[in-house]
């Protein structure tokens, strides 16, 4: 009897390792190798008008605008996926650290945040906890994920959002750098990117 509890208890867990990797494999970042292969460097970013909460720029912010001025950096945080991203937060962090440093290279940084429309203002405003960020830094945001599924980042996954990216624009809005992480964390530093520019 001892021997047949630990032989369907050997199957169960057999049964459980095989149907891991089945739904790993289900929920496979297909869709990122699709993003990577449009914002390949050389590629021109598509156009894009987020509002902004806080930041150098405010209102209706257009990238072309903003582009028009010099290089743009764009870093996708994971926004709301039903709690604060801790690892948004040490990127925007590092990036509020170094602004200094990205002004020097006449570079804008838009930070967008993405999520469901319903509550999303409030919730960047959780994010920044009254931090006011400086220039060249803005916060955009991205309610319902236009901007989101407008450049093939939405990870739609349950408690999922966007995957997390950085993007270095040149002058003409040509890809110059791009970094797609596949995991929460794996992102662009600031030092990496202001070495991009």
């Amino acid at each position: 009897m001892r021997i047949l509890q630990q032989l369907n208890a050997l199957c169960v867990l057999s049964l459980i390792a095989v149907s891991i990797p089945a739904s790993v494999q289900a929920e496979s970042p297909a869709p990122v190798q699709a993003a990577k292969k449009a914002l390949a460097i050389g590629q021109t970013a598509k156009d894009f008008q987020l509002q902004s909460v806080g930041g150098e720029l405010s209102g209706k912010v257009k990238l072309s605008d903003v582009n028009a001025d010099g290089k743009v950096v764009v870093v996708v945080l994971r926004g709301f996926p039903g709690k604060q991203c801790p690892a948004c937060s040490a990127q925007v962090g590092d990036f509020v650290k170094n602004a200094s440093k990205f002004a020097a290279k006449n570079a804008k940084v838009l930070l967008i945040y993405p999520g469901p429309k319903s509550q999303l203002d409030q919730r960047a405003d959780e994010f920044l906890q009254g931090t006011k960020l400086p220039a060249p830094l803005t916060f955009l945001l991205d309610p319902g994920y236009t901007f989101t599924n407008a450049y093939g980042l939405r990870w739609d996954a349950p408690r999922e959002t966007a995957y997390p990216t950085t993007l270095v624009l040149d002058e003409s809005g040509k890809i110059q750098f791009v970094k797609i992480s596949e995991t929460h964390r794996g992102r662009s530093s600031a030092a990496e990117v202001l070495e991009a520019l």
